[in-house]
């Protein structure tokens, strides 16, 4: 059977991408399958776009660092802060370079000003502050956790007692990701650290009437967000330091473990105002077993959707993005990139279910020539609600 016959692909508008998505969304991942590419960064500027006007969305959250993203929403919902900052302190992975990332915020700002206060569009960054090679220190989200408290209860530490443990910066953070003997994430301060991190957290979930009503629910929301982060780097840190073989699928895990936490608090918080479009690696939103080679090593774990998909049900909907051709990488026919390279659209949107109903086999998987390029596994394509295909970038 050919492509052109097939009744599962439609051109790409954003209402043929929602007409194949449940009706009670809280929460949409559209992945991309390489990060870089400016064609991809476009697409989810449009889309997002016609999910706010038609669709009643409201926020948008990417792979990025949660904390950074403060800057960037405070330059979205009208602060005074400039785009020139927001791009430079909003973002991490050198996301902030990106024209269409620049042009998202510029439109989101443009559009709030039309907008009362609670139908402002918001930015969050759903990653923890980390990046390929290093991991922050976890003093910034610690601390302001800790000044949040302290100007509103009694603690058993003092913020001299925090500054001993955490120590410099650069002993947390000048650290080869790659030797766990450089790490210092199990070293008694460490453990102390997360004792007291624990315990901060606890209070301030103790103390939420009296914290909400002292101070405000986003000011709350956004000592929480650092509680999470705080936790979550010490964890990581102590994944760092530990020298089992396997180690880097541990850091997988614990990675996607602080992404999903950072998405659930993203929906529950929006859940009044509309749904949520996140956008990041397809790798990060899929409902199947991630798979990745890294290091010499066969990776698996389970993606941040895979884990809010298990929460949410069907108010999760995950649109898978690829392509067909990038300069010398053209898909070969017998995959699924190369099949989806017969339609007659330049940008697609495709039914994974009626697709793989019309497949008499199953592609061959793709083999890209770069590997920054994740490419689909046409085995689960059944476990995606669309697919969004680019035949040339």
């Amino acid at each position: 059977m050919t492509v052109s016959s097939w009744d599962a692909a439609r051109p790409l508008t954003g209402g043929a991408l929602t007409a194949l998505l449940s009706p009670a969304i809280r929460l949409l991942g559209l992945g991309e399958p390489t990060h870089g590419v400016e064609t991809f960064l476009e697409l989810r500027n449009e889309l997002f776009q016609h999910l706010v006007e038609h669709e009643g969305y409201r926020s948008i959250t990417m792979e990025s660092d949660c904390l950074a993203a403060l800057t960037a929403d405070a330059y979205v919902t009208g602060g005074t802060t400039t785009l020139d900052d927001a791009m430079s302190r909003g973002f991490s992975h050198g996301f902030g370079a990106s024209p269409a990332n620049r042009e998202l915020l510029r439109w989101m700002r443009a559009y709030n000003e039309r907008r009362p206060p609670h139908e402002r569009l918001h930015f969050y960054g759903f990653d923890a502050p980390l990046e390929v090679t290093g991991v922050a220190s976890p003093r910034p989200a610690l601390t302001t956790l800790y000044d949040y408290l302290a100007a509103h209860l009694d603690l058993a530490w003092s913020r001299e007692t925090l500054d001993e443990l955490l120590g410099s910066d650069e002993r947390w953070t000048d650290r080869g990701i790659m030797d766990p003997t450089e790490s210092v994430g199990r070293t008694p301060e460490a453990k102390e650290l997360r004792l007291i991190a624990d315990d901060l957290r606890a209070l301030l979930t103790a103390h939420a009437p009296h914290l909400v009503a002292t101070t405000s629910p986003d000011d709350w929301w956004r000592a929480d967000l650092h509680a999470r982060t705080a936790a979550g780097l010490l964890r990581y840190h102590a994944g760092l330091a530990d020298t089992a073989p396997t180690r880097l699928g541990t850091l997988m895990c614990l990675r996607d473990g602080m992404m999903a936490d950072n998405l659930d608090a993203i929906v529950r918080r929006e859940a009044r105002r509309g749904p949520t479009l996140a956008f990041a690696g397809n790798r990060h939103l899929q409902r199947d077993k991630s798979h990745l080679r890294f290091a010499g090593q066969s990776l698996q774990w389970w993606s941040a959707g895979a884990i809010i998909g298990t929460h949410l049900g069907d108010q999760y909907a995950f649109a898978a993005t690829t392509f067909g051709t990038r300069g010398c990488d053209v898909a070969s026919p017998d995959t699924l990139e190369g099949l989806l390279s017969a339609l007659p659209h330049a940008r697609a949107v495709i039914d994974p279910s009626r697709l793989a109903a019309t497949l008499d086999r199953t592609p061959t998987p793709r083999v890209p020539a770069d590997h920054t390029y994740l490419s689909l596994d046409p085995a689960t394509i059944d476990e995606i609600d669309a697919i969004v295909f680019v035949k040339e970038i």
